[in-house]
């Protein structure tokens, strides 16, 4: 059986740590390693990872300094050994049988280049998390694959990895928009098997201010993408302008807006969203 390694990162976190090892631990495919990284952490991290270490060989822990997820990630997998990559942060939790189902789909058709499946929130917040159907076209304008699916190794290794400088947030929409290409077989497992933590004061809204800067470094880091929408951007532009007044304005804008910052990156104009 190929050998899967779940790269778990953790940054002050040791409070979820224990329910996201527990839920690899439970895997009905017993073929995985989990490298848990400590990223520079002053809570018992260290502690918590050393009690599976303890209970569980195809644990390994692993310390660095301080350098955000991206760098997190990257530096996990450069440690690890396993044929197909799972990226799980450290407050999530994972299905019993998500391994076990996302290597079956690659056996059976080689030619998937990822699995992911559908998801729930938990927590602060709980329900079905919707994100949408997957299609090439559509996740260059918006993500609906979180940061947990599974990819082969190989496949990372053909890229440069999680970017850096995607300090904050959405760095795992930049790692896949690296990866995937348009004609790429993405497959999503219809069980819900993953299921994402929400607190007071995660990333996702700490990086809100963000927004503008954050999208502005998804385009500037893949140029190849987002340089053929420039026609289509122009068409929209006009469409709004043809619809000046009125709601149909009203709407034509918010449609526009995900475009401006785009053609603004490319004309160097300053974007202002109105």
């Amino acid at each position: 059986m190929p050998l899967v390694s779940v790269i778990v990162p953790c940054y002050n976190q040791a409070s979820f740590l224990s329910d996201a090892l527990d839920s690899v631990l439970a895997q009905t495919y017993t073929d995985w390693e989990c490298i848990i990284v400590n990223d520079g952490s002053t809570d018992n991290t260290e502690e918590v990872a050393k009690t599976y270490i303890d209970k569980d060989s195809r644990f390994a822990y692993v310390h660095k300094n301080n350098g955000g997820l991206p760098s997190a990630r990257n530096f996990g997998i450069s440690k690890s050994s396993g044929d197909f990559i799972l990226p799980l942060d450290a407050d999530d939790l994972i299905g019993s049988s998500y391994l076990e189902k996302a290597i079956s789909r690659f056996k059976s058709f080689p030619e998937t280049k990822l699995v992911y499946c559908k998801a729930a929130k938990f927590g602060h917040v709980s329900g079905a998390w919707s994100l949408g159907e997957y299609s090439y076209d559509a996740f260059i304008w918006k993500n609906m694959i979180f940061c947990s699916c599974i990819f082969r190794r190989a496949d990372y290794d053909k890229t440069t990895g999680y970017n850096e400088n995607m300090r904050f947030g959405y760095e795992d929409w930049d790692f896949l928009l690296s990866l995937l290409k348009p004609d790429d077989n993405v497959y999503c497992i219809e069980d819900t098997l993953f299921f994402y933590r929400i607190r007071k004061g995660t990333m996702t809204k700490s990086m809100t201010p963000h927004m503008e800067f954050t999208l502005k470094k998804i385009v500037s880091n893949h140029p190849d993408i987002y340089e053929n929408y420039l026609t289509d951007i122009i068409w929209l532009k006009r469409l709004v302008e043809y619809y000046r007044d009125g709601l149909p304005y009203r709407i034509g804008a918010k449609i526009l807006r995900p475009y401006r910052f785009i053609k603004s990156f490319f004309t160097g104009r300053k974007y202002i969203d109105k």
